[in-house]
């Protein structure tokens, strides 16, 4: 088995306590948890609400305050209002407790081998042994037994929305062609991105009519100088003002709604390179040049793809994890004393399907390898070989070859509509879904947590 694989990312554990999930993959949030738990004064604990005949109680309710007031503290994020978030966090629950009511009802089960793998996964994913992973979940105040259930609970949930919720939704090419066609002319600026430069001819306050004259000439000249293709950078340079020239009169790349309305409205139909008509504005005349342009509702035009190669060793009885993490270390040693090639030690060592090729991969978009190997492999400069690290398959030394741009096809950037319009739908759907599920249940709420 190759390292080529599409990750299926467990994104149901982003509410797990001492975890966050970044965009590909689960790592454990750096620091404890459980000082800020444990160290908080001890409340009675009483029944907070009953969903069908199951209670809530207060320390539930605290445990999941906790885990959000974390979570925003490491994002540097405003902390909200302490009795909205309660309420908040206690509608959470008994929305979790309807739908995972609901799962057992229906017959959904999680097997325990499941829970293993995910366990593993996570592991994995966080460079960690299973005894590691599991002395993380205890310094963030839960038991072993307690982070299991918590998965189990989420991967029902998960199983319940994949079937109730999924099936629902549908993204057709009229939806696509609506959404394409909205965002080539976005009337919500904040949408648009644009990077402006300029030349700003400045007009002095107590100008003469024949002054405003000779400099509006001025700025005529420069403008065709500009449109005849002379280097933008190197006209600011000579006649703008002095405020710009170090940037290259440069705007910088940002919303359209933090530019002047006369400069959107003047570059809006320009593509980028294009230079527009004279601006006049109480501070002068302005020759406008689009530097670069993007709208944020749409995906990315291009994408990066990656040329590496590898050397894979999977531990086993005869080699233990670390055996193979040294010796993929001495490997590394060997080749910055450039006493080896890398191709050669792949071919002689790795135990991947790459091998014969000298552990060269191709070309590969983003989510072609699995989050663990494709962290490591793009913080890599070209030519730079990483050091050892853990994935599902075994341990890996990498080596990135290159990188390039390549532009999507029109079918690409279609089905990554498609993707963008399904999530959007879905979790509209998904809301809509649990109101019904709320409505039908029986909820009986009781004294506020504290």
């Amino acid at each position: 088995m190759t390292v080529r694989f599409k990750f299926l990312s467990v994104a149901i554990l982003a509410g797990l306590a001492g975890l966050q999930v970044q965009a590909q993959g689960l790592r454990l949030a750096p620091g404890a948890g459980a000082a800020a738990i444990t160290n908080e004064p001890a409340t009675a604990d009483f029944i907070v609400a009953v969903v069908n005949s199951e209670p809530i109680t207060n320390t539930e309710v605290r445990r999941e305050i906790q885990r959000v007031l974390q979570q925003m503290t490491a994002q540097q994020r405003p902390l909200p209002d302490s009795q909205r978030l309660a309420s908040e966090m206690l509608e959470r629950l008994i929305n979790q407790k309807i739908q995972l009511q609901l799962a057992r009802d229906t017959g959904i089960r999680v097997e325990d081998s499941v829970i293993d793998q995910t366990e593993q996964s996570i592991a994995v994913q966080n460079q960690l042994d299973m005894a590691s992973l599991h002395r993380r979940v205890e310094a963030d105040g839960m038991t072993v037994s307690q982070f299991r259930a918590q998965l189990r609970d989420q991967i029902l949930l998960q199983r319940l929305r994949e079937r109730e919720v999924e099936p629902r939704v549908r993204v057709s090419d009229l939806d696509i062609d609506a959404y394409l066609l909205a965002q080539q002319n976005p009337q919500d600026l904040s949408q648009l991105q644009i990077n402006l430069a300029q030349v700003l001819i400045v007009v002095p306050e107590t100008a003469s009519v024949e002054q405003v004259q000779a400099l509006q000439q001025q700025a005529r000249k420069v403008l065709e100088r500009a449109r005849a293709g002379e280097d933008f950078a190197a006209l600011v340079r000579e006649f703008s003002d002095p405020a710009g020239k170090t940037s290259g009169g440069e705007l910088g790349l940002r919303t359209a709604d933090r530019y002047p309305s006369l400069f959107v409205e003047t570059t809006r139909q320009l593509a980028p390179g294009e230079v527009a008509d004279l601006v006049r504005s109480p501070a002068g005349f302005h020759i406008l040049k689009v530097v670069e342009k993007a709208n944020a509702g749409l995906p990315a035009m291009a994408v990066t793809q990656s040329h590496a190669r590898h050397i894979l060793l999977r531990p086993s009885a005869q080699l233990s994890e670390n055996q193979a993490r040294e010796r993929l270390l001495d490997f590394k040693k060997r080749l910055l004393a450039k006493q080896t090639d890398f191709a050669a030690l792949a071919r002689e060592f790795s135990q991947d399907g790459s091998a014969g090729q000298g552990g060269d991969l191709g070309w590969a978009r983003p989510g072609m390898f699995v989050p663990e190997f494709e962290d490591v492999m793009n913080r890599l400069a070209p030519g730079e070989v990483s050091e050892p690290l853990l994935s599902r398959f075994g341990m890996h030394l990498i080596q990135l070859l290159e990188r390039r741009q390549v532009s999507l096809s029109q079918a690409e950037q279609r089905e990554l509509v498609r993707a963008l319009l399904r999530e959007k739908k879905l979790d509209e759907t998904l809301r809509t879904w649990a109101q019904e599920q709320r409505g039908r249940a029986y909820v009986e709420l009781r004294q506020p947590p504290l």
